[in-house]
């Protein structure tokens, strides 16, 4: 067994009242997660993948040596108390995330997502994306997929992690790359006002993977899928694509165009109205 394991994860749930607590959301018999925590025992591949989400922590993640676990989690031991003046901002967002849980309740589920690839301008890139609560939270991951559609070779995969608000009648996204931590990127939604939910539009806010690196801003557009999805299905239907690509809906295509209207002074979503 990899010794960092069970220290990794003991670290995790120091972040909680109890075990017991832990146990209870994670809804696995305390005695079992002992044993984890104790490295007397690996859990199976399910409840592993069910611990890993629960705290927000890649499956890698949670092997790597224990030092370096602590960096990427921010838990530096004897780490002095956050200074007063940042406490507002937390017990903002705190309150805001929890507030948010109720109103997406109904947006949990998988998206495709589409939009001008900030990276490789002039090619629409689709991508996956599930919302789904985590701990009193809604948490979402978009894994993207830079190859051209259909084309040979391996896959180049991006990952990202985030949370989800509800503010004022909006959706906000705020994710990193998971992979490189070099990139935080947010969109902003309207919500469905219809009695299904089909489709979001909206706009995000991000940074090219280039030498530049330049801030940029595209409309983008998720198309719901549903709560239960063929996801290795769904992941080979990811990538880029030619603008004029039969697999893009023309009117999908029409939604995502960044042009802005003669006579506007901003960027705006396209209705679909």
């Amino acid at each position: 067994m990899n010794p960092d394991f069970p220290r990794n994860l003991r670290v995790l749930t120091d972040h909680y009242k109890s075990v017991a607590e832990v146990c209870r959301r994670l809804d696995l018999n305390r005695s079992q997660f002992n044993r984890y925590i104790s490295g007397r025992s690996m859990p199976s591949r399910h409840v592993f993948k069910k611990i890993c989400d629960f705290f927000g922590v890649e499956e890698y993640e949670i092997f790597l040596p224990h030092q370096e676990f602590l960096k990427i989690v921010g838990l530096k031991r004897n780490q002095p108390a956050a200074d007063d003046g940042f406490r507002p901002y937390v017990a903002y967002l705190d309150q805001l995330v929890r507030r948010s849980r109720g109103d997406l309740l109904d947006y949990e589920g998988y998206y495709f997502e589409y939009s001008y690839s900030m990276t490789r301008p002039g090619l629409i890139l689709r991508s996956l994306l599930r919302l789904s609560g985590n701990a009193g939270f809604t948490t979402y991951q978009r894994v993207e997929n830079m190859a051209r559609f259909g084309a040979a070779g391996p896959r180049v995969t991006c990952k990202y992690r985030g949370m989800a608000f509800y503010l004022n009648d909006r959706i906000f996204l705020v994710d990193y790359d998971s992979l490189t931590g070099n990139e935080i990127s947010q969109t902003v939604l309207y919500p469905n006002y219809q009695t299904r939910l089909t489709r979001l539009n909206g706009l995000k806010l991000g940074v090219a993977a280039s030498g530049r690196r330049e801030p940029l801003c595209a409309r983008v557009l998720l198309e719901a899928l549903g709560r239960q999805i063929s996801v290795k299905k769904a992941l080979k239907s990811c990538g880029l694509f030619d603008p004029e690509s039969p697999e893009i809906q023309p009117d999908i295509r029409s939604l995502i165009t960044n042009r802005i209207e003669d006579g506007a002074h901003h960027f705006r979503v396209v209705s679909e109205g």
